[in-house]
């Protein structure tokens, strides 16, 4: 039996597995394909996935079954063939997060290879340990839908499913954990994270082995004394209170308090990581605690998703927002924690929406047509909830959020952001998704960029809110929708939102073509 050359052979894996799920066949069902057709040469389950591997080069034979079974000729297969499938996260487990590539060819992302490059490229794009964690962090929150039932389970089992629960609750619930109250007194101050000054306050820190000490200013603010004191909680119960937490300060950025140049330096440690992921565990079982999710979710389809209920429970308009992502029954949201002038503090896209600012570092043009963009820019402006499309690739997207600017407990304006995939709903209640779609992005393009939008498309709109039950999905159909795009450099519409023509740069793949279509 002739070996496939490993020279030919770096994307096979990919190839292969890609193109099986594309056809919804596990390894079993493939396997079991094959058999049917030539039992002698045949490959195994285990075979089958050292194949995709890349630990195995699969025989001229057996790489013709498998061509036979997928109906495509062998050299598709092969590094000679310019198609490389790529490995889609909604392909491969169902989610819409953000694109995957597959990790091929598997010789150049070996473990010890990965462990050796990721320090020198977070040393070179100067992204610290604690970012690179929580970016991580993010992606597998984004993959498992927010789905984290541990969390849950452990918050109802302290809770017992109350709702709503008042401050008076938390602290016996604390009493009962062991813990001890301290309070002290600090204004805001001016405290360094990353490249920045930001005007921060201490909120609350855990001291092992039991006691939480929280910031007198927090006795006029229920909504976020409940938070800490539930934060809090959660580190006792989950990790039995051995301090390994970040304290609570305002104005950090990416998922975590400003830190004080401990972890200024690039570079990534265990440290990091543990701090990064107890952060989140805390924040969620706090979440769950306070909002747990049968009772909230009778509350939300009560008042029809808007956030200004949260006042009626004391609960902050973050918590509300991320809360809301979890236990609706539609799981196509996204949430946006951003600071001027475009720092994204904290990031959810499980309906993989492109992100607006760079989660690492300040972006320097953002697309002002965004509404969490807009909220900062606009002073005049509380709230408002908007309809988006955005151009990707061949296709318009549809998006529509609702977003609150708020300011934290050291002063600092930020806005809080909440929307959804209108494309799913679309579908699911007998619209033409892409008709309904393509007839708002085009209007918008034609009417230079925001346009009200069509009766038809306006209609089904609506009908897909009254079946959400989203109140602000409704009442953003008052407004104009507006063309979005990741990045003003890059904008759809027919003259760029920033008034400036575009800078005519050209490609090298143009040149190449130009080239080859004078020859001769």
């Amino acid at each position: 039996m002739q070996r496939i050359p490993v020279r030919k052979s770096h994307f096979l894996g990919a190839k292969l597995r890609a193109l099986r799920k594309q056809n919804h066949m596990t390894l079993e069902d493939f396997s079991a394909r094959c058999i049917q057709l030539d039992a002698k040469t045949a490959p195994s389950v285990s075979y089958l996935s050292m194949i995709e591997s890349g630990r195995r080069m699969p025989s001229e034979e057996v790489l013709a079954l498998i061509s036979k079974v997928l109906q495509r000729k062998p050299a598709w297969f092969l590094d000679q063939n310019a198609e490389v499938a790529p490995l889609r996260a909604d392909i491969a487990s169902g989610s819409m997060g953000a694109a995957r590539i597959p990790f091929e060819p598997s010789f150049l992302f070996t473990k010890d290879l990965l462990q050796a490059a990721i320090p020198e490229l977070l040393s070179q794009t100067g992204t610290t340990g604690r970012q690179f964690a929580h970016l991580l962090i993010r992606s597998y929150q984004e993959m498992s839908r927010n789905d984290f039932p541990e969390l849950e389970r452990a918050a109802e089992s302290i809770g017992k499913r109350a709702f709503p629960l008042e401050v008076d609750d938390l602290m016996r619930m604390a009493k009962q954990q062991g813990l001890e109250i301290r309070w002290f007194d600090r204004k805001p101050v001016l405290a360094r994270d990353q490249d920045r000054g930001v005007r921060s306050m201490v909120r609350s820190f855990y001291e092992p082995p039991g006691i939480i000490y929280l910031n007198s200013a927090l006795q006029s603010n229920p909504a976020r004394l409940k938070f800490d004191l539930a934060s809090n909680i959660g580190h006792k119960v989950l990790h039995e209170g051995d301090g390994l937490k970040s304290p609570h300060a305002t104005g950090g950025e990416m998922g975590g308090s400003p830190d004080g140049g401990t972890s200024a330096t690039s570079g990534m440690g265990p440290r990091d990581v543990l701090h990064a992921w107890r952060d989140f565990e805390c924040s969620f079982f706090a979440g769950a605690l306070l909002a747990p999710r049968i009772p909230f979710r009778r509350f939300l389809s009560r008042e029809r998703y808007r956030i200004e209920a949260g006042r009626k429970l004391d609960l902050t308009p973050a918590v509300i927002m991320r809360r809301m992502t979890k236990v609706s029954p539609y799981p196509y949201w996204h949430f946006f924690d951003a600071y001027p002038p475009g720092y994204l503090r904290a990031v959810y896209r499980g309906n993989g929406i492109p992100l607006p600012w760079g989660s690492m570092t300040h972006v320097t043009d953002p697309c002002p047509h965004w509404a969490v963009f807009r909220l900062i820019s606009d002073a005049r402006t509380e709230a408002g909830s908007q309809i988006s499309v955005l151009r990707e690739g061949d296709r318009w997207l549809l998006y529509c959020c609702h977003s609150v600017r708020v300011r934290d407990m050291a002063g600092n304006s930020h806005v809080l952001s909440v929307g959804i995939d209108l494309a799913p709903v679309l579908a699911s209640s007998g619209a033409d998704a892409d008709s309904v779609v393509d007839s708002i992005g085009e209007e918008c393009r034609r009417r230079g960029g925001q346009a009200k939008i069509p009766r038809l498309a306006a209609d089904a709109i609506r009908n897909a809110a009254n079946i959400l039950n989203i109140a602000w999905v409704e009442d953003s159909l008052q407004q104009m929708a507006r063309i979005i795009c990741p990045r003003s450099s890059n904008c759809p519409r027919m003259t760029p939102c920033t008034g400036m023509q575009p800078k005519r740069v050209r490609n090298i793949t143009d040149v190449r073509k130009e080239i080859l279509g004078t020859a001769g």
